[in-house]
């Protein structure tokens, strides 16, 4: 096959778009579509590649496999030492073992598994995330792996004109099961090859079938292929089931680009194009790295040399590996002789090791371990902490003895607990513990509101009705209940744009703190936690890497967490609640007039961005009057 012109364009198309939606989303929204590009492009090429040699009765899957090696993982061997190199100097050990266990799971080609199990793709939890990108890889390789030992096998059975019209049929099967998928499982079919074949099937009908054109029709085609792909690009966005039917337009715009065959298009074939084109996978490969680095370091205006990096990075990793002949396939003795195969497998031993060493904490100093070592979570959050419905019976009793306190609300007061419990102990108390994630104030709402409602009514009923228990702690992330999670936005914060869901939540509040003091408890109501600029292990991350002191962290500043949390502590401070609540101002314990901190003394306060420590909640424990009760 001569060289496609209007193919290394399209590339350029594909990686441009990636690259300029995860440097900066909303100059191009639907900028992940570039992915479904490549994957239609991949398609054809396999396709003609494996079709050609079946009629030819040449065609080796040894020779097969070996060649997309010899393509794949140099580069990507490459990208995974670099980063376990800088990681080593740079990253704290549940990040490190983070990116090792990726690593290994990159040069396998199950990283697309191993990601659909952890997360979204779009979570912000995704720019921790050194290889997320490595998705489409696993998926391609996974692809390459099955579709020539499937139509080897029919070929056996069936004819060539047959074998043509298995991969039509199997291209509908798998768009029709793509938009089922696409909207029952969102996750998985964003990541797993079983949703995303039918895009790779689809660029092999191009060639299987191609479409006879006069010049005219054929530049015609090419540019409306072109258009439905920056359509895609421009008004889809990250929160559309994907790829189920939304993905039809730039795969068939594609598949009109590749058809149309036009290699004199001023759109494909002009010089910045087809350069870019040329690097694509490595642009491909470096460009989420840098992305990741530039947020976990919270570079200013990052996507501007971000940008330029990532092409330097991409034209050298072109220029100096993906151009180096690594391998010969004609002259393939052992596995082993195979330079892609030796260097997976460093790969993976290095990513194991470094796993299963748990990040090998003896790389960082004294205070630096102790500063990770405090950002602890309970040791009974997963045993006690609940994030389905479960009967209230189930409930955990944290010390010997028929609990007086109780906690009660979402996932911020499980540290509070267990800190509050460890206090009251001195006394011979014990706490009971009711704890739901993300679970807002439910008293006053129908059953099915929310997922907790059922689950806070019978909480409610057992601790109004329970004469042992004397003291109730009442907390909730209402900042993230009423206006959602803040990383997205920080340092500014949204404005409040439902101010009637606002009231009912905080009239169900009152009425819960009301009827709870009415039925003699003690009430504290533990006024919001300040939620810190990011994760905790990220400032710590920063600061090391910057020579700054790492005893002594800044989170947040007080006229943020004013701003922040203005509607409910407005609303807090106002009520008319009864004698027996009292309102605990929880900020004190991570802030003083100017600064919150998010370590102090080289311990962490939180073990994420706004959840407190076990350390942080025990500040806030020693703001309650629990000392000596009986």
């Amino acid at each position: 096959m001569q060289f496609r012109y209007d193919i290394n364009g399209l590339r350029a198309f594909a990686v441009i778009a990636v690259v300029m939606f995860h440097f900066a989303p909303p100059s191009l929204p639907g900028g992940f579509a570039g992915v479904d590009v490549f994957f239609v492009i991949s398609g054809f090429l396999m396709t003609s590649i494996i079709f050609r040699g079946i009629e030819q009765e040449k065609f080796s899957l040894t020779r097969f496999y070996f060649a997309r090696a010899n393509r794949i993982v140099p580069a990507l061997a490459l990208l995974c030492a670099t980063l376990l190199i800088l990681g080593w100097f740079y990253l704290l050990p549940a990040d490190y073992e983070t990116l090792g266990k990726h690593s290994a799971a990159a040069v396998t080609f199950v990283s697309n598994i191993v990601f659909w199990q952890e997360a979204g793709y779009f979570d912000a939890a995704s720019h921790k995330k050194w290889l997320l990108h490595t998705w489409s890889l696993a998926v391609e390789w996974q692809f390459y792996l099955l579709y020539p030992l499937l139509l080897v096998g029919l070929k056996k059975v069936m004819s060539f004109a047959n074998l043509k019209r298995a991969v039509v049929a199997g291209t509908l099967v798998g768009l029709g099961f793509s938009i089922y998928a696409s909207s029952k499982w969102p996750e998985s079919s964003y990541f797993l090859i079983t949703t995303r074949a039918w895009e790779m099937m689809a660029g092999g009908i191009v060639y299987l079938y191609p479409w006879s054109l006069s010049d005219r029709t054929a530049r015609l085609t090419s540019l409306s292929g072109i258009a439905l792909i920056v359509i895609s690009y421009v008004l889809y966005h990250d929160g559309m089931p994907w790829p189920g039917y939304a993905a039809l337009l730039p795969v068939l715009g594609t598949m009109m680009v590749i058809n149309a065959n036009v290699q004199s298009s001023w759109l494909t074939n002009n010089a910045p194009f087809q350069a870019i084109g040329k690097w694509s996978y490595s642009i491909y490969l470096w460009h989420w790295p840098v992305v990741v680095f530039g947020y976990q370091f919270d570079i200013a205006y990052w996507w501007v040399p971000g940008t330029v990096l990532s092409l330097a990075l991409g034209f050298l990793s072109y220029r100096y590996v993906e151009s180096v002949k690594w391998l010969k396939v004609d002259n393939i003795k052992a596995v082993l002789q195979v330079r892609p195969v030796w260097m997976a497998a460093a790969m993976v031993i290095a990513g194991v090791l470094i796993m299963y060493g748990n990040g090998i904490t003896s790389r960082l100093s004294p205070q630096v371990q102790q500063a990770v070592a405090s950002a602890d979570t309970s040791p009974l959050r997963e045993q006690c902490h609940i994030d389905e419905y479960q009967s209230p019976d189930t409930a955990c009793t944290i010390g010997d003895t028929d609990a007086s306190w109780a906690v009660f609300g979402d996932s911020h007061t499980v540290e509070l607990s267990y800190a509050l419990a460890q206090k009251v102990s001195q006394s011979g108390e014990s706490v009971r513990q009711y704890s739901f994630s993300g679970c807002p104030p439910s008293l006053l709402q129908e059953n099915g509101t929310s997922r907790c409602t059922k689950w806070y009514k019978e909480v409610f009923e057992k601790l109004t009705n329970n004469d042992n228990i004397k003291h109730v702690v009442m907390g909730h992330r209402f900042s993230w209940t009423l206006f959602g999670d803040h990383l997205a936005t920080y340092p500014d914060v949204p404005a409040e744009d439902n101010p009637e869901r606002t009231a009912r939540i905080l009239e169900s509040f009152d009425a819960s703190v009301k009827q709870m003091a009415q039925a003699g408890k003690q009430v504290y109501i533990l006024l919001p936690f300040p939620e810190i600029r990011d994760d905790v292990t990220t400032l710590i991350t920063r600061a090391r890497a910057k020579g700054a002191d790492v005893a002594n962290i800044v989170g947040t500043t007080p006229d943020y967490y004013a701003r922040r949390n203005a509607t409910v502590l407005a609303h807090l401070n106002s009520a008319n609640y009864p004698e027996n609540v009292t309102l605990i101002d929880a900020k004190r314990a991570f802030c003083d007039n100017n600064t919150c901190l998010a370590v102090e003394n080289g311990k962490s306060l939180y073990f994420d961005s706004n959840h407190p420590s076990v350390y942080g909640a025990a500040k806030v424990v020693d703001l309650l009057p629990v000392s000596g009760r009986q």
